[in-house]
């Protein structure tokens, strides 16, 4: 972990380098997300040629999902083992980004969670602020146990990163190839929430308008009625279609889609605020 000062107490001012090649901070304010540029991670889909030259033969977006779920099937030995498998090969855990996602969709301050936070964090240089609780002054005993869980061997194998690396680069090749969200380059999502107040750095509730630092990683939803489930207060926000990682339509399972879960890049958001 970097920053700029080492005493500096304020996760929000903290920094790490990134594969992306926009420096976290800019990444992370409110002119990025007002005029976004394309985010691609340095070596992932050099390193998987193979698979953007299937992708590009596909006619339609179910044929894609269908090329994507063999491909990752196949690379990261994710389908059932052989018969013929021996004992141990049988019995052999290996981690899979539907698993780490559908663990996120369950609890985000999982285990599970966690490693998807740390992967956003050697991605895209942002620090997490939040898992299970505020992650304030380091070290602490939050941090500490978000440390733990983040490197745990339970999801944090089988190439985790590389396969999340993979799934955000696909999810932006059929964002830009089908329009699944429009054309962009933003598109209007809502969060439900009911403690906020922490994360207010600009505005207020009172006034409607606000700005909020959000977590690395973040959910929205597409529907404005399904984000009041979770909160009184409904934000609206334009985010940009470069911070997505997940959206409805890219991935064939449906665990993923009952919500209309979007998963994004957090960072600094200008938001709408109603209160149900």
């Amino acid at each position: 972990m970097a920053c700029a000062d080492a005493h500096d107490p304020h996760p929000e001012r903290w920094y790490t380098t990134n594969l992306v090649g926009i420096p976290a901070p800019v990444l992370a304010s409110l002119a990025f997300n007002a005029h976004p540029q394309p985010l691609r991670i340095a070596g992932a889909r050099e390193t998987q040629p193979g698979l953007f030259a299937l992708l590009g033969r596909c006619p339609d977006a179910e044929q894609a999902r269908e090329v994507f779920q063999h491909y990752m099937s196949l690379g990261f030995g994710l389908g059932a083992p052989a018969a013929d498998a021996g004992e141990a090969e049988r019995h052999r855990w290996r981690t899979s980004y539907l698993k780490l996602m559908q663990g996120w969709v369950l609890d985000s301050n999982s285990a599970a969670g966690a490693v998807l936070k740390g992967w956003a964090e050697s991605r895209f240089g942002l620090v997490p602020t939040y898992h299970r609780e505020a992650l304030a002054r380091y070290p602490s005993p939050a941090w500490m146990r978000y440390l733990e869980e983040k490197a745990g061997s339970r999801f944090h194998n089988n190439c985790i990163w590389q396969q999340l690396d993979l799934v955000f680069e696909y999810c932006q090749w059929m964002l830009a190839r089908f329009e699944l969200m429009g054309a962009g380059p933003h598109v209007t999502l809502w969060r439900g929430s009911s403690n906020v107040e922490e994360q207010i750095v600009a505005g207020s509730l009172r006034e409607r308008r606000c700005t909020v630092r959000l977590n690395n990683i973040v959910s929205f939803t597409r529907s404005r009625e399904q984000a009041g489930c979770f909160g009184d207060w409904v934000f609206e926000a334009r985010v940009p279609l470069c911070k997505l990682l997940l959206a409805p339509g890219v991935l064939s399972t449906r665990s993923l889609q009952a919500e209309g879960e979007v998963l994004a890049i957090g960072g600094l958001y200008e938001l709408k605020v109603s209160y149900e």
